[in-house]
């Protein structure tokens, strides 16, 4: 889009009551528009911050509109974008608002944007704790749950931002110091339309000056490849060229910003070749602004991931129990039953698939699995995958039960794993359709494992 609206006595609707919604609507506020907030659940509109009002039919556009802020969300077909389009109204996401709230400033804060099909949490983790290594006032913000805008609004200078392929889709301005496209994925092709639209949404990260991407990951190297930025700078498993970050002899190498050699890979947390691929694209964005090799290695040791990111949760008779709730997507499964080697798995899978296709997954993996156990939504695609590319593999399908479903699924993997094995919560989909997100159903997943353990005096 062109220059953004004059906001001051603009009327401006914040579509959506969510955490990127209300953090906006305060700072819209803050900038003297007159905020109209709707939601397609009343119930939220019942503490909005101060100086903004509800609204009513969440579908439509008022009269005089200058702006529609929209939750990340919202598809491009929603009747509510039309109607906006239809009244030649600018729709645009939070981030966009956060970008052009610091590009009015004297000095704007300096983003450094995270994106990618699987990773994006983790490398931005590392990316803020390496930045605070070397002394920077930094923060983590974004797809995290902490808006970009509440961080502008707090005046940190630099920004480790995580955006989804749904806030650069409505985010069409930003253009970071350094941005990377960590892997592309069949993911969320129920939201974009087509792979490609999706590709292109990722895309919009590397439009900055400094563009990084998984050089190993065929999608998001043609990402790299076809960036107009002026430095363009790869991230590899293996010995990296001039332009690029790899490994070496155990070592984490930095051959694009002459860094040499960054830290050890044992200092990185999670192991395994897509934590090693965080770090290095960590190491990539923290080097572009700047950032010491002395300060890239201290902060990945320091750096440990979040919950529900492949931690051990419990280990019974002699099997381990690995939450990976946050494996949303046929991507990141692939990575965290690769993670698990040489262990045998039984696998955890199921739930809302968002279109994607699990049959390259099961076909590449299906030699690692001691067993699958299925749950969700969309329990027949999975099923029928682990046919066609799996028949071998023992599976057990988990409907409903007095006892919740995680309870089951839990007890039915304990049941086929062996000393030795684990049991990996790594569904490939989405968590909705029966948690409230995939934190709650990794909690879940941990409850029913830890129940699993003998109380004391009862067993051997």
């Amino acid at each position: 889009m062109g220059a953004p609206p004059e906001l001051d006595g603009a009327a401006v609707l914040v579509a959506g009551a969510g955490v990127s919604g209300l953090a906006a609507a305060a700072a819209l506020v803050e900038l003297g528009a007159r905020v109209t907030v709707t939601d397609a659940v009343p119930a939220r509109l019942t503490d909005l911050p101060t100086g903004a009002e509800p609204g009513g039919d969440p579908d439509t556009v008022p009269p005089g509109t200058a702006l529609v802020v929209t939750s990340p969300g919202r598809r491009p077909d929603h009747p509510l974008v039309a109607a906006a389009a239809a009244a030649g109204v600018p729709l645009v996401g939070e981030p966009e608002l956060a970008w052009w709230v610091g590009q009015a400033r004297d000095t704007p804060p300096e983003w450094l944007v995270v994106t990618g099909t699987n990773g994006k949490t983790t490398t931005v983790g590392m990316l803020a704790t390496i930045l605070r290594a070397a002394g920077r006032d930094a923060v983590a913000c974004g797809n995290i749950g902490y808006p970009v805008v509440d961080a502008v609004r707090a005046g940190h200078p630099v920004l480790a931002v995580e955006l989804s392929s749904f806030q650069l889709h409505w985010s069409p301005s930003i253009r970071p110091a350094a941005g990377c496209v960590l892997n592309v994925a069949d993911d969320h092709l129920d939201w974009h339309g087509s792979m490609a639209a999706y590709a292109a949404a990722k895309a919009r990260a590397l439009l900055g000056p400094i563009a990084v991407a998984g050089a190993d990951d065929p999608a998001a190297a043609a990402l790299l490849a076809e960036s107009p930025a002026p430095r363009r700078v790869g991230v590899t498993l293996g010995e990296p060229g001039p332009d690029q970050l790899g490994v070496v002899d155990g070592m984490l190498v930095d051959r694009a910003f002459g860094g040499g050699e960054l830290a050890p890979v044992a200092a990185v947390h999670p192991g395994g070749a897509p934590g090693i691929v965080d770090a290095l694209a960590a190491a990539a964005l923290a080097r572009a602004h700047g950032v010491g090799p002395d300060a890239v290695r201290g902060g990945l040791d320091d750096f440990r991931p979040g919950p529900h990111r492949g931690a051990e949760v419990a280990t019974v008779a002699g099997v381990r129990f690995v939450d990976d709730s946050k494996a949303t997507n046929p991507h990141a499964a692939a990575a965290s039953i690769s993670a698990q080697a040489p262990a045998k798995v039984v696998w955890i899978v199921g739930g809302l698939l968002k279109g994607a296709s699990v049959d390259d997954l099961v076909a590449r993996h299906a030699d690692r699995l001691r067993a699958a156990v299925v749950i969700g939504t969309d329990r027949t695609e999975i099923l029928a995958a682990l046919a066609r590319h799996a028949s071998d593999v023992p599976v057990a399908e988990v409907t409903s039960g007095d006892d919740g479903p995680m309870v089951i699924a839990v007890r039915r993997a304990a049941a086929l794993a062996r000393p030795g094995d684990v049991v990996l919560l790594a569904p490939a989909a989405a968590s909705m359709d029966q948690f409230a997100d995939y934190g709650d159903r990794g909690r879940a997943f941990a409850a029913a494992a830890t129940a699993l353990q003998p109380r004391p005096g009862e067993g051997s």
